[in-house]
């Protein structure tokens, strides 16, 4: 595995890069802190993680991500001492595929690390799920409504399959957070809050309906389905 951290303060690449290589030993790790040189990494060293601060002395990590986006779908985890919803959410939708607020404990950075690792293992033949009038490609982040294509984020696809593989129950905000990143962590709840608004959005979109994912409070989610 190869993880490339885009970050300017040093003792943060170096804890990271520590804890990275006490958990997978093998693992290459490159970094920069100037966010131009971040952009030519992605090109060159072809990571399969970046991991990259906002507040960067050149140009905004947002700005790296977009431009990122422009090329590559490499998996992104934001790192920021940005921790407004607004923050997160614009990081969502740029297509980052985790938002971690500083500071932040290293058992719960390598279990996010893991849980992107694993959705870049997913076998191609376990991928695709159908119900009702719905199909999931988990490998492509794609959702079906009947003839209707939506595209999710990763994040979003593993949330959607939760829920419609427990439609009409209740889903957790525990169960998400293991599903997306093995366990529950500090912030977690509003993560996942974000996610899903953001998932609710795009199936009102080609369903109509503003009731498909419904909101149990203090205690996670239900996906309404009619089969």
């Amino acid at each position: 595995m190869k993880v490339l951290i885009i970050e300017d303060d040093e003792n943060i690449v170096e804890s990271l890069s520590l804890s990275l290589r006490m958990r997978w030993p093998d693992v290459v790790v490159s970094s920069t802190g100037m966010g131009e040189e971040g952009l030519q990494l992605v090109e060159t060293f072809s990571p399969d993680i970046v991991i990259l601060d906002l507040g960067l002395p050149d140009i905004n990590g947002f700005e790296v991500l977009r431009q990122v986006r422009l090329f590559s779908d490499v998996p992104v985890i934001i790192l920021s001492v940005l921790g407004d919803e607004d923050d997160i959410v614009r990081g969502l939708e740029m297509d980052a595929d985790d938002y971690i607020v500083k500071p932040f404990k290293k058992m719960e950075f390598l279990a996010r690390v893991k849980s992107l690792v694993r959705r870049k293992n997913v076998p191609v033949d376990l991928t695709v799920y159908e119900r009702g009038d719905y199909k999931v490609f988990l490998s492509l982040h794609h959702l079906y409504y009947k003839e209707n294509k939506v595209t999710l984020t990763k994040s979003e696809c593993l949330i959607f399959y939760k829920l419609i593989q427990n439609a009409n129950s209740v889903v957790t905000y525990s169960g998400i957070a293991r599903e997306l990143w093995g366990d529950e962590y500090p912030g977690s709840i509003e993560a996942i809050r974000v996610y899903v608004q953001r998932l609710r959005k795009k199936i009102e979109t080609v369903t109509g309906n503003n009731a498909v994912i419904e909101t149990k409070s203090n205690v996670g989610y239900i996906f309404n389905l009619q089969e």
